[in-house]
This record gives structure tokens, C-alpha cells and sequence, in this order.
């Protein structure tokens, strides 16, 4: 067996795994607490492309999530359009924010440039939060948008069970991996990792670097407000302190500094690892201490930050290289 076939193979038994899961796992919860999961790992490897390659520290693509979830709500309520086209909508919008937020704040470094991030996002929640009507758009402030369960179907996004949600969240997920896949490999991927490692040698080599990470910001915003569609239509409802919180925006960043940011399976091992934390600290202490799983991130991340730099990716890493050189080294290679 051949190192190409040992991952191949690999890929493969993964796959069939996530695929045959819903024939296996009967509860709703159990298949609630799964697409969670799927989506944070969908949320964390959208914000990786500029936080991870870009070597920057966006703590605001909440605001993305919530411009995705109440775009394709409020085209869907007023003027019936489906969520699918609501979804391309919200993320075209997304764009847009994006490098509104990113033409000022890209100029910042460090801590400056993730503070810019978290008061814009606090500023685009506050607004939502106080405006019920914003020209002919009902937004209706802080009581939220809820999507009545009437029309099921493929077309309206929406189904009487959990599992067409499931299959929708893995394609979602495998195809912003391969994305991700491919920008890491590209000529935009080196870029973006010269100008977020050394910024200046890159420029002196005549990488543009802030056009690299306005390109970087619009795909991750494009992406991430894809996700906030698939919330609202997962939930029925939603409203700014679930679509366009700061928690949501520290818990993307948490996963994949954790899992290893700039990796392309480290949002996967982020999220497998602190989504169930988040969902046990929700269901069992959520009305006495609301924020425990975030305190447990923060301690997580520290231990992680002082053991592990490069994040869980590094030891998982090692293994399986381990494993694949143990099992192809029978085969004699083949010059």
C-alpha cells in the first residue's frame, strides 16, 4: 500500500463513518449535539482561512453569522423568497461588511486589530438589538425573527426531521474543507502565510500583503454567513445575542486555536473536542453559570498555548504519520 492509497483509504473510512452515522444514532439530541458539532467545525474552518493562513486574530465573525441568519430570514418572511437565494444574498452582504471591517483594522496588529473587530461586532449587534424596523425590513429588535414550521421541503430549507439538516451540514462542511484544501496550496495560500508570518519580507519580496487578506476576509465572510442561513433554518428563530454574540465569536476562536489555527483538520479536532463541553456545561449549568464553558476554553487554551503551540493538530498529526509510515513501509517503494 502506497502512502497516496494509506489516505485515500483513510479519507474514505472517515467519510462512510460521518455518512452512515444518522442509520445508527436515533435520538434527536444525540443528532442535535452532531450537527452542532459539524457546524462549529464549519464556522471555525471558514474564520481559519483569515485567521489561520492570514496570521491575524478576527474576533467578531459573529456579525457574519448574524448577516447570513437574518438576511435569508427577512427575504424568506416578507417577500417569500427561498433561503437558498436568501443564503447567496446574505453572503454576497457579507462580503461587503467584510471589507468595510477590513480596509481600516488590517492596518492594526495584534491586539489592536482583534479589539477593532470586537467593537464593530458589538456595535452591529447593539444596532439590531434597538431596531425594530429598518425602512421596509422588520427586523424587530431584540425579540428576534421566528420562521414558522409550515412549508417542508428541500426547496424551503426545511424538514420535520434532523437528518436532511445533517447530510446539508457535512456537504456544507466537506466543501469549505476542500476549499480550504485548495487555497492552502495555491499561490494566494503562500501569500497569505508569508505575509502573516513576516509580513514585511513579504512586502519587500512584492506580496501585496493587505490585498491577500481583504481577499482571505471576504471568502472567510462569504462563507461564514452561509452558516448563519443554515442556523436560522435549523433553529426556526433566532435573535442577536444567538446570531450575533461575542460568545459565538470567542468560541469560533477558541476551537481553532485549540485544534490548531492555519491547519486544515485542527477546526475538525477543535470541535470534536470543546463541542461536547459546550453542550454539557449548557445542559447541565446553563441557568446557574451561563458562561462555564467559555472559562473551561480559556483554561484549555492556556494549557494548550504552554504544551502544544501549534494546537491538538500537532500530536494527532505525529500519530497518524506514525501509523501511515508503519503500515506503507511493508511495501517496497517504487522509484
Amino acid at each position: 500500500m502506497t502512502r497516496q492509497q494509506f489516505q485515500a483509504l483513510s479519507l474514505g473510512l472517515v467519510a462512510a463513518v460521518v455518512l452512515a452515522l444518522p442509520l445508527f444514532v436515533r435520538s434527536a439530541t444525540y443528532l442535535h449535539i452532531l450537527i452542532l458539532l459539524y457546524l462549529y467545525a464549519y464556522l471555525t474552518t471558514s474564520w481559519n482561512l483569515v485567521g489561520g493562513f492570514a496570521g491575524v486574530l478576527p474576533l467578531g465573525h459573529a456579525t457574519f453569522v448574524g448577516i447570513g441568519a437574518y438576511t435569508s430570514t427577512i427575504l424568506s418572511l416578507q417577500y417569500g423568497v427561498t433561503p437558498w437565494i436568501g443564503m447567496l444574498a446574505g453572503g454576497l452582504l457579507s462580503v461587503f461588511v467584510g471589507v468595510l471591517i477590513g480596509l481600516p483594522t488590517f492596518k492594526m496588529r495584534g491586539a489592536y486589530f482583534a479589539l477593532a473587530t470586537i467593537a464593530f461586532a458589538e456595535g452591529i449587534r447593539v444596532m439590531v438589538e434597538n431596531i425594530d424596523q429598518l425602512g421596509p425590513l422588520k427586523i424587530n429588535g431584540p425579540r428576534g425573527l421566528q420562521i414558522p414550521p409550515l412549508n417542508f421541503g428541500l426547496a424551503n430549507f426545511m424538514f420535520p426531521g434532523k437528518e436532511p439538516y445533517y447530510y446539508i451540514i457535512v456537504t456544507m462542511l466537506a466543501a469549505v474543507l476542500a476549499f480550504t484544501y485548495f487555497i492552502s496550496r495555491s499561490k494566494l495560500g503562500y501569500y497569505l502565510s508569508a505575509g502573516g508570518e513576516e509580513p514585511e519580507a513579504a512586502m519587500a519580496l512584492g506580496v501585496n500583503v493587505a490585498r491577500c487578506k481583504l481577499i482571505a476576509m471576504a471568502m472567510s465572510s462569504f462563507l461564514t454567513a452561509l452558516a448563519g442561513t443554515f442556523w436560522a433554518q435549523f433553529t426556526l428563530y433566532i435573535h442577536p445575542k444567538s446570531v450575533i454574540s461575542l460568545d459565538l465569536s470567542f468560541e469560533i476562536a477558541f476551537i481553532a486555536l485549540i485544534g490548531g489555527r492555519g491547519s486544515i483538520g485542527g477546526p475538525i479536532l477543535g470541535a470534536i473536542v470543546l463541542r461536547p463541553v459546550s453542550d454539557i456545561c449548557r445542559i447541565y449549568f446553563g441557568d446557574k453559570l451561563p458562561g462555564l464553558h467559555l472559562i473551561i476554553f480559556g483554561v484549555v487554551l492556556i494549557l494548550v498555548m504552554i504544551f502544544l503551540p501549534r494546537g491538538l493538530q500537532e500530536p494527532f498529526s505525529g500519530l497518524y504519520n506514525k501509523v501511515a509510515d508503519r503500515l506503507t513501509s511493508t511495501v517496497p517503494r517504487q522509484e
